[in-house]
């Protein structure tokens, strides 16, 4: 038997993909399994240790903290750039995605859970959450988003 794999992408450097997934715990897997999957075909494995890390965080957060099915995006940026987003039912914007609990801290080493967004902020170049209307197309709820990748002054510089 042959496996025949496509060829690293030529396609314009600007691709996105959307996965629905349903409120399962193997959800964060098959984040997982899929960005990986995006990251080899189009030339950007560099990122895929960091960006399993922070895809797995944000699918199991929307997971445990919501009821519903979980949206996760995944989009090209300009520079080599990856943004990963994930969208969920829950309207509540956690700390410190919310922007006004105050500067980052750790977590206290005693307390039980409260790391996996700290991870995420932590290893991410940019990060940042919004809430969504409750209009026909979005259906309320709120998007996590962070992004990683080179620079864009040393992305462009590597390119030239």
């Amino acid at each position: 038997m042959v496996t025949v794999s496509p060829p690293k992408s030529d396609a314009s450097p600007s691709w996105a993909y959307v996965l629905q997934l349903p409120h399962d715990p193997l959800a964060p897997r098959v984040a997982r399994v899929t960005l990986r999957a995006v990251l080899a075909g189009h030339g950007m494995t560099r990122l895929l240790d960091a960006a399993e890390l922070l895809t797995s965080e944000l699918v199991t957060d929307a997971y445990r903290h919501s009821t519903g099915p979980v949206a996760l995006r995944l989009r090209a940026l300009a520079g080599g750039r990856l943004r990963v987003s994930v969208q969920d039912a829950d309207p509540h914007i956690p700390p410190p995605f919310d922007r006004r609990s105050g500067p980052l801290r750790p977590v206290p080493a005693e307390a039980d859970g409260g790391r996996g967004l700290f991870l995420v902020c932590h290893y991410a170049d940019a990060w940042g959450g919004c809430p969504l209307g409750d209009d026909v197309f979005s259906g309320g709820g709120k998007l996590l988003w962070c992004e990683l990748g080179p620079p864009l002054g040393e992305a462009e510089a590597a390119a030239a």
